[in-house]
């Protein structure tokens, strides 16, 4: 016999020679530790190794697993309030309890809203083993839960947040759609795969992958071909669609910009999270929750999406609702407000519209460096040239090693040397094919930009050396880092090139990049007589430049409130280096006489002030395929145009210049 067995023997000897009985028992042990082990236990999900009177380990934790099961992706904790030894219990009459309180904890979203309720639970000591045993009942899981029953968690999804352009004008909004689909319960089963056919054919969508997804869903099954916008672009009408055994077009609402074209790399999209998205967003977005997949939708998802609602409630066995045990409703996303002109992102998605190669039309505005207009063409296929395309920038870069050369004494009226050709460490370089015969020989500066003579800037960037042309860059903001508010990549310009790389680099090829955003920049910095940091987000101002276009919010690398109006001087300029008024209004000069008399003579039809600008032609293979680009401003207007695969500069990225330039100068007069 147990030591404590025979203690309980040597009392109950004494008690029967007439001791009180209730003083006779002994102290049970502390229930605490019991109340522990059940509280691991639930946290753990498995009942098994908690001692037990009335009910088997195994079925508590089965009944454990249905109560949780349909919340087993919300974390959960447990942990005790009190327990004691129910005195009653302690007087001899029957078994000895002890009753405890557990405190359950649901985090059921990000936010501080958790679900939390406590239940009671009650002990029974084992005399034999000293040791306290569960009256396991499912009102221990969750109040009043019975056998059988479950915890059920719907959400209801927030409204989204718009993305608003300059003056608040809302971008992207809720407008009309409608789904578009076959209802199989609306048609006999052998019309099922003639619907889905002609359904297909009627909005062009794949016919043979749409009747598989027909035939593959349930007798019951919606099944959704298409959501078309409900607008003078749709496509099919209620009529067409209604005509087909079946179908039905059922009438909803998305965030949606203007038109489908609308600033689309640059907005993002919206669709069901990937697994990857899931997995990134630390339990803030769940398996089939609609987020931002790309843009301005994925970097400020967070703050787009806003917060869902969410029910919980006890379920029967049947999965019927009985009881509701928690609710909140959903907190509307709030707005990103962007500095984007409705009017001119409409005016340059239309004119690269039809572009047969990638290409993109940026505008900045030179005083405040907002960027108006940020358009990448249907063939980048929903990448944002606009701001991350990296490519050499022909001669539009000699704007930088003109500031190079003036930097280093020259003047617009120094005399330089354009011969046909030139050769740097045994490669030969020439002029581009139709450079004017009598712009060879001695000509000044800014003859040899207006009329973007190679030779010369091949020469000065060779005679200057790497450091010099890096300076300048930095100097117009070139290679400051991106603080727009979205991933963005301005242009880099190496410090150690040497020979033909160097020389190369001296007419925007080589090693230089940048993108168009860049490219708009160095051109806004020249108006603005300072270096330029162009701004995309205003509100809320961007603590850091989004990274992965699967981001769920913007990353820690960009700086700079965007919240007021940048200060044109506020880019990452060499310290003590900056460019000077003086210097852009130099270059400015230099410039107007490309359009003067230069490359971009086409540009003086433009209505309104006179224009400045510069071409570039960036040959990219030895069969001499070219980047196509132009920069050019007027008044306060900054604009780029660059074309992936183009004829040359003048010929292919200035006439979108131009036509860009007239309609902004007719949108501002309207």
């Amino acid at each position: 016999m147990r030591p404590l067995s025979r203690g309980l023997g040597l009392v109950t000897v004494l008690c029967l020679a007439g001791a009180s009985l209730a003083a006779c028992n002994p102290a049970p042990p502390d229930p605490r530790p019991a109340a522990e082990a059940l509280v691991d236990a639930l946290e753990a999900g498995d009942l098994t190794a908690v001692p037990m009177r009335g009910t088997e380990p195994a079925a508590a934790t089965e009944a454990l697993t249905t109560a949780y099961g349909p919340l087993e992706d919300v974390d959960r904790e447990h942990s005790v309030v009190d327990v004691a030894v129910d005195e009653d219990s302690a007087d001899g009459n029957g078994p000895v309890t002890a009753t405890g309180t557990v405190r359950t904890v649901w985090d059921v979203d990000e936010t501080d809203r958790d679900f939390v309720y406590e239940t009671q639970a009650v002990w029974e000591l084992d005399g034999e083993a000293d040791a306290w045993r569960l009256r396991f009942e499912p009102s221990v899981l969750a109040p009043d839960l019975t056998a059988g029953e479950s915890l059920a968690i719907a959400y209801e999804p927030a409204p989204r947040g718009e993305i608003l352009g300059a003056a608040e004008e809302p971008l992207v909004t809720d407008r009309p759609v409608v789904r578009v689909g076959i209802d199989k319960t609306r048609a006999e089963a052998e019309a099922w795969e003639d619907s889905a056919r002609a359904l297909a054919e009627l909005v062009g969508i794949d016919p043979d992958a749409y009747a598989e997804r027909v035939a593959a869903a349930g007798e019951r099954a919606w099944v959704e071909a298409i959501v078309l916008r409900d607008d003078e672009t749709r496509t099919a009408t209620d009529t067409e669609i209604s005509a087909i055994p079946g179908a039905a077009a059922h009438a909803d609402t998305l965030p949606l910009a203007p038109t489908r074209s609308f600033a689309r790399p640059l907005l993002g999209t919206v669709g069901q999270a990937t697994a990857e998205i899931v997995e990134a967003s630390d339990g803030r977005v769940s398996a089939g929750d609609q987020v931002g997949r790309s843009g301005l939708q994925s970097a400020y998802d967070a703050v787009l999406a806003g917060t869902a609602g969410l029910t919980v409630t006890r379920n029967s066995a049947e999965g019927e609702p009985v009881a509701e045990l928690f609710a909140a409703g959903p907190v509307p996303g709030a707005s990103v407000e962007t500095t984007l002109d409705r009017e001119l992102q409409s005016l340059a998605d239309s004119l690269i519209a039809d572009s047969a190669s990638p290409a993109s039309i940026v505008a900045v505005r030179p005083s405040d460096g907002a960027v108006l207009a940020a358009a990448s063409g249907p063939e980048d296929n929903g990448y944002n040239t606009a701001l991350l395309g990296r490519y050499a920038p022909g001669s539009t870069f000699k704007v930088v090693t003109a500031l190079a050369m003036l930097r280093d004494g020259a003047t617009p009226e120094t005399e330089v040397q354009c011969p046909e050709t030139i050769t740097v460490d045994g490669r030969s370089f020439k002029n581009y094919d139709g450079y004017p015969e009598d712009a060879l020989g001695t000509i000044t500066l800014a003859e040899a930009l207006a009329q973007s003579c190679n030779t010369v800037f091949i020469q000065a960037a060779v005679d200057l050396g790497a450091q010099p042309l890096a300076d300048a860059a930095a100097a117009l903001g070139l290679t400051a880092e991106a603080a727009t508010g979205l991933e963005a990549f301005l242009g880099s310009v190496p410090t150690g090139s040497t020979g033909t790389e160097l020389g190369a680099n001296g007419i925007g090829q080589g090693v230089v990049q940048s993108s168009p955003l860049g490219m708009a920049t160095v051109m806004a910095s020249v108006v603005a007589g300072a270096p330029v940091q162009p701004r995309l987000v205003v509100d809320p101002a961007p603590e850091a430049t989004a990274g992965d276009s699967e981001s769920a919010s913007p990353s820690a690398s960009a700086s700079a409130s965007a919240s007021e109006p940048a200060s044109p001087s506020a880019s990452a300029a060499p310290d003590g280096n900056p460019l000077t008024a003086e210097e852009a209004g130099t270059l400015a000069a230099m410039m107007a006489g490309t359009v003067e008399r230069g490359t971009l003579t086409d540009l003086q039809s433009v209505p309104g002030a006179a224009v400045i600008g510069k071409s570039g032609t960036a040959e990219y293979d030895a069969d001499r395929n070219a980047h196509a680009w132009v920069i050019a401003a007027q008044e306060d207007l900054a604009v780029v145009a660059f074309v992936e695969d183009g004829e040359g500069g003048s010929q292919t990225a200035g006439p979108l210049v131009r036509e860009f330039l007239t309609g902004a100068r007719e949108a501002s007069a309207g």
